[in-house]
């Protein structure tokens, strides 16, 4: 039985059609979700839709139930999700799940952005517990920049404060295939994998986007009062945009950059190029 958490979200429902994919009946892999009404169309399909709450444990001894493999898709709500993620691993190990997969960040125990945190203790936490582990330290999404390129056709401009730091970023797609092959593959007990893309930096994506749209676009970059003026006068709340801006400050560092070829090995292709993922944005930006 493999259990997949935060299966309505966007890595949790690729995983999901990956598994299908390859051959994994449905009716052996739970979808453990916040809300079960969301996951209709998984349970049509004849996957296990159990509700799963990480702040209520108690949601979670009954959707870890039998679970052999469990894909710990890392919560999204800072400061809440340290003690979420204590409550996943713990109704984990009650359960006897043989192997807890948990989406991380690049570089965890090295990593000083501020999101880093969480996963760097959450790590610590599954090493602790006795259970198995595999922590698979997702590079940063491409999505993340493309979806949501529609300001940026618009103005011509990409901001941030990355500087020309260097990132890995990979595909949801391509990273959803990695957490499905160590989730039905042996031999993974114990590995850190660094899953990141070919390298670019943001005024690479930017220029890239301009290929794609035919629109003359470039990144512009701030010092961090600045792009946080910029997030909020968006109306992006204040703590969230600090969240992004220390991040593009961790990207200026290097830290969601990686050597690795982790990814590749896995899915065993090439990662998705950047010029194939902006393309498909701007179809839909």
């Amino acid at each position: 039985m493999i259990t997949v958490t935060a299966a309505t979200g966007h890595l949790g429902r690729l995983v999901i059609e990956d598994l299908l994919q390859r051959g994994v009946p449905a009716g052996e892999i739970v979808a453990a979700v916040r809300n079960p009404d969301k996951a209709t169309d998984l349970a049509e399909r004849g996957v296990q839709v159990r509700e799963a709450d990480y702040s209520r444990p108690e949601t979670l001894a009954t959707a870890f139930a039998g679970t052999d493999k469990l894909l710990l898709i890392s919560g999204n709500e800072v400061g809440q999700r340290l003690q979420q993620h204590t409550n996943a691993v713990q109704a984990a190990k009650a359960a006897g799940v043989q192997l807890i997969a948990y989406t991380s960040t690049l570089r965890a125990e090295t990593n000083s952005t501020i999101l880093a945190e969480d996963h760097k203790t959450t790590e610590a936490m599954i090493r602790e517990s006795g259970v198995p582990y595999v922590f698979l330290r997702n590079g940063w999404y491409i999505e993340n920049t493309t979806d949501n390129l529609a300001t940026a056709l618009q103005y011509g401009t990409l901001a941030g404060s990355a500087g020309d730091g260097k990132i890995s970023g990979a595909t949801r797609a391509d990273l959803a295939a990695a957490a499905a092959v160590v989730l039905t593959t042996d031999g993974h007990d114990g590995a850190v994998y660094e899953l990141g893309g070919t390298p670019y930096t943001m005024t690479e994506l930017a220029a890239e986007v301009a290929i794609q749209s035919g629109k003359p676009v470039t990144y512009q970059n701030l010092p961090a009062e600045a792009y946080t003026e910029v997030l909020v006068g968006a109306g992006v709340p204040a703590p969230f945009a600090a969240l992004l801006v220390d991040s593009d400050l961790g990207i200026s560092r290097g830290e969601q950059f990686t050597p690795s070829t982790d990814l590749q090995r896995l899915i065993g292709r090439p990662s998705t190029p950047l010029a194939d993922a902006v393309a498909a944005a701007v179809k839909t930006a």
